[in-house]
């Protein structure tokens, strides 16, 4: 079983390099061999001061060596920050890839074809989760090419001036990767329970937020209050258990560090006394050999800690990996057709439906037989859940079909002509949403160029639009900043009609809208209708459905 588990943790990781790690390796590899140098060119500094110090030391005159040892120490430093400065782009160039790729990717694939997770949960994932793979991409790499290379160097030039130094490093070094990586597997774990304990929270505080009315309206508001701190204190201890993990790391780190620098200074500095005469190769230390012994010894332990810092980049990085591979493997809704622009459908406008039965991964969802041609209206009613909306996605051809069928325009409903035949329609969701663009391009979904104040009067939305202080130029917050319910809803209307669609299929348009407002929304229905377009929508507004020439009941 534990070989099992720990083949099985293999495995996921080296399935997250192969994503994430190796798309981008080439310029890891890049930055990770000018880091490399430039880490080399630390002795040389080191060498220099020493030099120059060991000469002041034995009375020559304070220039001789000051203005060359100067020199190469500012050119080495120069070369180094070049160094470091490119290998910090292109590790930076690296992770911006990364993330806008597996962003684009999961946006893309969650909006055509969903899963059951919450939309609480991938907006964490997106917005919070995918960049901690940021650290993980400009650390880490580096960390460990540093950590594999420099350290052995260091210790190839400290034996080369004192085997005593050269031992004391080579005792103390291996000791922190050990730790490192006893402390990295609980780390990894920690970083695994936070990212779950994120997307929990923020899957209930989406529900809490969509559910609030009825939450005051039934006066659970304390009881809501209180679920919230627990599960905020939850996420607390979680986060405190990791940085508890990492201040260990440290810690242990540190230690064995700044014992290991300690011993190297204490040896030196009794060898310059000439309290200790051995140590050394034919001789004892001078004082420039032990200035550089004392310079170096600190960078011997710099990767090593750099790594260990980046170690846990790595671990919380391979958390979000995890999650990433189970959402890659959920159940999902296929989309239907390929979501991309062509020309519309042929054939007379209609709709018809027979045995249709959708399955989304729960309850098959029946709908009812439906027959809609030009320049007709129809209702959609029955009780919230019992498949309105899926209805509507179904005639859209977004979402597959268990069973039966749907003709549209005299064609089947195929993922063939769902492309062509979404060309002929709109769509006005319940729930506006305003992009970051300005109102003339946001109506204009299909940029024809054409003139939007005949699609805003016939909606009844050129009001709306004459009274904002840009008018179309106007950019309005996501969700309708500056305009009522009800106003959005007109300017949702007037959209469809812009885009030049045949087919309405409106999702409760005159929802919580009072009387007055949701009249002016089914008055613009009729005007649509007169101008030749039919309309499918799906309310609880009995006002709604008894204006619509026909009414089938959902769920019958």
């Amino acid at each position: 079983m534990v070989d099992e588990e720990a083949g099985a943790t293999r495995n996921s990781r080296n399935r997250a390099k192969a994503r994430i790690i190796a798309p981008v390796y080439p310029q890891l590899r890049l930055a990770g061999w000018m880091s490399l140098l430039a880490g080399a060119l630390w002795p040389v500094q080191a060498a220099v001061i020493a030099w120059a110090v060991s000469g002041w030391a034995a009375g020559l005159p304070t220039m001789e060596r000051a203005w060359p040892a100067a020199a190469v120490f500012v050119l080495c430093a120069i070369l180094r920050a070049g160094l470091e400065h490119r290998s910090g782009a292109l590790l930076h160039e690296a992770a911006d890839q990364t993330i806008a790729r597996e962003r684009a990717v999961l946006i893309t694939r969650e909006a055509r074809s969903p899963s059951d997770e919450g939309s609480a949960s991938i907006a964490a994932l997106v917005v919070q989760k995918l960049p901690l793979l940021h650290p993980w991409i400009t650390r880490y790499h580096v960390a460990m090419t540093r950590a594999s290379v420099l350290p052995v160097f260091f210790l190839v030039l400290a034996f080369s001036q004192s085997w005593v130094v050269g031992l004391t490093l080579l005792v103390a070094g291996p000791l922190i990767p050990v730790f490192m990586a006893l402390v990295g597997m609980a780390a990894e774990e920690a970083a695994r329970r936070q990212m779950d304990e994120i997307a929990t929270m923020n899957d209930m505080v989406m529900d809490r937020l969509s559910a609030m009315l009825d939450i005051r309206l039934l006066g659970a508001a304390d009881r809501a209050a209180e679920d919230f701190s627990d599960r905020a204190e939850s996420l607390r201890s979680k986060t405190m258990a990791v940085l508890r993990i990492a201040f260990l790391s440290s810690t242990v780190l540190e230690l064995f560090s700044a014992l290991g620098v300690a011993m190297v200074a204490v040896f030196v500095g009794f060898t310059l006394l000439g309290e200790i005469d051995f140590g050394s190769w034919g001789g004892r230390l001078t004082l420039g050999q032990g200035l550089f012994l004392l310079l170096i010894a600190p960078e011997f332990f710099q990767p090593l800690r750099d790594l260990s810092a980046a170690w846990h980049d790595r671990a919380a990085g391979l958390a979000v990996v995890a999650e990433l591979d189970a959402l890659d493997g959920a159940d999902r809704v296929a989309f239907v057709g390929d979501g991309l622009p062509c020309a519309a459908l042929d054939g007379p406008m209609g709709v018809a439906t027979c045995g249709v039965v959708v399955d989304l991964g729960r309850a098959p969802v029946h709908l009812p037989d439906i027959a809609i041609g030009k320049a007709q209206t129809l209702a959609l009613t029955g009780p919230s859940g019992v498949g309105k909306s899926t209805a509507l996605a179904a005639i859209a051809g977004l979402v597959p079909l268990h069973s039966g069928a749907i003709n549209v325009c005299h064609h089947p409903l195929t993922a063939k002509t769902a492309d062509a035949w979404r060309a002929r329609i709109a769509m006005v969701p319940q729930r506006p949403h305003f992009p970051d663009e300005t109102l003339g391009d946001w109506l204009d979904t299909r940029q024809t160029g054409a003139d939007p104040w005949p699609a805003l009067r016939l909606a009844d939305a050129d009001d709306i639009v004459k009274r904002l202080p840009e008018g179309l130029e106007t950019r309005l917050g996501e969700t309708g900043g500056g305009v009522s319910g009800g106003e959005a809803r007109r300017l949702l209307l007037a959209r469809a009609i812009h885009s030049g669609a045949e087919l309405i299929l409106a999702d409760e348009p005159t929802a919580d809208l009072d009387p007055e407002t949701a009249g002016r929304i089914i008055a613009a229905l009729h005007r649509m209708q007169a101008q030749g377009r039919s309309i499918i929508v799906a309310t609880h507004d009995p006002q709604l459905a008894a204006a619509m020439d026909q009414q089938v009941e959902v769920g019958r």
